[in-house]
């Protein structure tokens, strides 16, 4: 029997060290009111933007999907799995974000890792933010193409890697909205910075997609136009509502990707009656624009009350409101404190965020009513005003 004594050693260090990981255990649909056991809350840490994760249409186009297509797809796309639901998504997918083709993943991680580990390699070099996504960051590591990190947003430390002499391909990746961050990429800026050196961009649009853009198209929008963004991802798990990932781009880059994408040549194509339930929320998308404006007057209105109340926020203006507050001690408290008010508000803390920036992740959905949104806020403001000292002189992580 193998001695598991290692394995044990640094799992009572995570506990010790504030950091164990317990996943709530949701006894009802993903929604605005979930139960979590046996406990009713109000939802503040799902990624469910549009609020279409339960509605009961795409429901409905899924139960369809599965009457016609059946519950499982059978093979991956380059045996026989690949249905006609998914050849219609993938080309919804590409219209939506103005490419030329799109190609469907199992996950946004398989689709990073696609992209990057596929197109680019020995030789090459992969340039990245220090905050995007693990995937993106794993993606670069794993490619073996000589990978830097330049400083989060800071375009001059990425013009330094830039103009470093390179005889290879050259990719520059980020992510449009990060994830923890809730802040944007200056798209239009690296996308300028790209041309100059004949570099590629990757913009990692999980975040973004469904919820920013005139027409819910993402963070890259008209104004930046395709072939200024070679390698577009986005994810249908979050603002979309269901489950699974895309890569847009021209039609050689997503030809290139059939043909050579481990992770997508060998992996059992998703059922195609999600797809059909895809398709049906890219329909809901498009006629219920209401759905992210109210989602955007939540945000400025949540905003403009967290600052009167002095309340630690991070910089902005997306669903993803971190409220930073340093230790993973207090992060977990305050956390614990809102669970007994009703509100299901999760501590975000290292590795996930840089030691010393432990915070509550706050995501405000389309399907939240004002009325929420001000009990939050209230009871934020009282745990600040009656937070123990303890907590108060704590500066970072032991």
């Amino acid at each position: 029997m193998p001695d598991y004594g290692h394995l044990q050693q640094r799992l009572e260090q995570r506990r010790q060290q504030h950091l164990w990981r317990q996943p709530p255990l949701l006894q009802s649909a993903q929604g605005v009111v979930v139960q979590v056991e046996g406990q009713s809350l109000i939802n503040f840490s799902s990624n469910d933007y549009l609020g279409l994760a339960a509605d009961v249409r795409l429901q409905q186009a899924l139960a369809e999907g599965a009457s016609q297509w059946g519950v499982g797809s059978g093979a991956s796309h380059r045996v026989c799995g690949h249905q006609l639901p998914h050849r219609q998504l993938e080309e919804r997918l590409a219209a939506l974000t103005g490419r030329e083709a799109a190609l469907l993943f199992s996950s946004g991680y398989q689709a990073n890792l696609a992209a990057i580990q596929t197109l680019f390699g020995s030789g090459d070099r992969v340039l990245q933010d220090r905050l995007n996504h693990a995937s993106l960051l794993d993606a670069g590591l794993a490619s073996g193409a000589n990978f830097r990190r330049y400083q989060h947003l800071d375009s001059n430390h990425l013009q330094q890697l830039l103009d470093k002499p390179h005889d290879g391909q050259t990719l520059v990746v980020t992510d449009s909205v990060f994830s923890m961050d809730g802040d944007q990429a200056d798209l239009a800026g690296l996308a300028r910075l790209c041309q100059r050196h004949k570099a590629w961009l990757m913009v990692d649009d999980a975040h973004g997609l469904g919820v920013l853009g005139s027409q819910g198209e993402g963070s890259c929008g008209a104004a930046l136009p395709a072939s200024q963004v070679p390698l577009l991802m986005g994810t249908l798990g979050k603002a979309l509502g269901t489950a699974g990932a895309f890569i847009a781009a021209d039609q050689v880059v997503i030809d290139y990707l059939q043909q050579f994408a481990r992770t997508h040549i060998y992996t059992t194509a998703q059922p195609a009656a999600l797809a059909v339930a895809t398709l049906k929320a890219l329909d809901l998308l498009a006629q219920e624009p209401e759905r992210r404006q109210h989602l955007h007057d939540l945000i400025q209105y949540f905003r403009r009350r967290a600052a009167q109340l002095g309340l630690p926020l991070m910089p902005s203006d997306t669903a993803i409101q971190p409220l930073l507050l340093g230790s993973s001690a207090r992060a977990l408290h305050w956390s614990a404190r809102l669970r007994e008010a009703g509100l299901l508000v999760m501590a975000i803390r290292p590795p996930t965020v840089p030691r010393g920036q432990a915070r509550l992740r706050i995501t405000l959905t389309a399907s939240h009513q004002m009325h929420q949104v001000d009990q939050l806020l209230n009871e934020l403001e009282q745990l600040q005003q009656q937070e123990p000292l303890a907590f108060q002189e704590e500066a970072v992580d032991a």
